[in-house]
């Protein structure tokens, strides 16, 4: 796991003031789905349903962070971690999404905030991680313009009720998986699938995260307002005028289409000409409604893909090339490529980009196999991807980025989607059975380096 001599990892430089975290999503760890008055949310429904997750798995118990979480607390305190990425559960605070509030569901998170500055953590909020209220997707989900309004009200009830303590929020978690995987290709919650199901959660999706940041930015004072993105290095499979295209569409997709018009320059319609039809639902003064001045931009960022062009794949004209097939030897159990080097490439791409203020890696991590001998946990892979990623952030530090933060996906291993419990992404092991929790390699590495 040695760097190569010019890549040594010191926390002193990165800087004082750079942000050292881990980050969770309430779905994925906290279990108790019925809980205290919580409300079902899409992803309960979803993970009902036969066939959808892997091995029939299901969150009703995830990790138990709902009832664990000053056990998990003290362990991020025992791993020197000073900042802690969380995310509400909407259907727990508005059961229906909408007025009335749920006050069990409040004094929840209300103790978990006490709790982590009690602990010397720093909370970080996310609002909205991709647990729609069931009873708004019966309305019609982010299809339904109204989703903005929603959103916004849910924002003023958390605003309102923890921005006393909490100045570090973001908005919306990675919109482009979350529309894609739940509104187009039916893979994720709620299971929708068509283009204009697709266009339509996309353009409300990003009018309410640009309007969720200015209700936050108007109720928390000193608040620190972000929202994240996810981001992948696209390569073209060849020096071909036909893949470069296809690479360029690609990347229009995953990196450009959702940060241009937070930042008021609009859809990137030119370069991705299926976007066009969005205009049909682009009313007067969107555009302008669109952008907001975030504080901070979220990046998560795990490998590259490399993209050809395909006749046959309509609206992109491209398919992704697999790792496995491009003969990459070491996958990680979600399939993807370990390359350290997209995190450099990404982080340059965006610093270009003048209306972001500073960027935080808010996701970055591994999901590997985790072999248990004595009671103690080797992951020697995470371990060397987390150093080897961290390598090339201070690289592109050191080279004028303003990154100014990074936080590990994730605290434990949890309920990761449509993978159910198969893809092990923690520095903390969880056995499900037991939710007996065992630091791992990468954890105490990641505790000695943060001492």
């Amino acid at each position: 796991m040695d760097l190569t001599p010019d890549l040594q990892l010191n926390k002193e430089l990165f800087g004082n003031d750079f942000k050292w975290g881990v980050a969770t999503a309430a779905f994925q760890i906290e279990g108790s789905h019925e809980a205290d008055g919580k409300g079902l949310s899409i992803w309960d429904v979803f993970t009902a349903k036969k066939g959808r997750i892997k091995s029939g798995h299901h969150a009703m118990d995830a990790c138990d962070f709902y009832n664990c979480y000053k056990d998990d607390v003290a362990l991020i305190r025992e791993l020197n971690i000073p900042n802690f990425r969380f995310s509400l559960s909407w259907s727990r605070i508005m059961p229906t999404g909408q007025l009335p509030v749920n006050q069990a569901g409040i004094d929840h998170y209300n103790r978990i905030i006490d709790f982590l500055l009690e602990c010397g953590i720093e909370p970080w909020v996310t609002l909205y991680h991709w647990d729609l209220p069931h009873a708004l997707e019966l309305k019609g989900g982010w299809t339904n313009r109204e989703s903005i309004n929603w959103l916004t009200d849910y924002a003023t009830v958390c605003a309102n009720s923890f921005g006393d303590r909490v100045k570090n929020w973001m908005v919306m978690n990675e919109p482009s998986v979350f529309t894609g995987a739940g509104y187009f290709l039916g893979i994720h919650a709620p299971g929708r699938r068509g283009i204009y199901n697709y266009l339509k959660a996309v353009h409300h999706v990003t009018l309410a995260t640009a309007a969720g940041g200015k209700v936050l930015r108007d109720i928390v004072k000193d608040g620190n307002i972000g929202t994240t993105f996810s981001c992948t290095y696209i390569e073209a499979a060849s020096g071909s005028k036909r893949d470069i295209a296809a690479a360029k569409r690609v990347d229009t997709l995953l990196n450009r289409a959702f940060i241009e018009p937070i930042l008021g320059m609009g859809y990137p319609q030119e370069d991705l000409p299926v976007v066009r039809r969005m205009n049909a639902y682009i009313q007067p003064g969107d555009v302008e409604a669109m952008a907001f001045d975030f504080d901070f931009i979220g990046l998560q960022c795990y490998t590259r893909e490399v993209v050809k062009a395909s006749f046959f794949t309509p609206y992109m004209g491209a398919r992704l090339i697999s790792a496995k097939k491009r003969g990459i030897k070491t996958l990680t159990e979600m399939g993807w490529e370990v390359y350290p080097e997209s995190i450099y490439h990404l982080l340059k791409r965006f610093n270009e980009y003048i209306g972001i203020r500073k960027i935080l890696i808010t996701e970055n991590g591994s999901a590997f196999p985790d072999v248990v001998t004595d009671g103690q946990v080797n992951d020697t892979l995470r371990t060397k991807y987390i150093q080897d990623h961290l390598a090339q952030l201070l690289k592109a530090k050191q080279e004028g980025v303003n990154v100014q933060g990074y936080f590990v996906w994730s605290l434990t291993d949890n309920f990761e989607w449509a993978e159910g419990y198969h893809a092990r992404f923690g520095l903390i092991h969880v056995d499900f059975e037991t939710q007996k929790r065992t630091i791992k390699q990468s954890g105490l590495w990641f505790k000695e380096f943060l001492e």
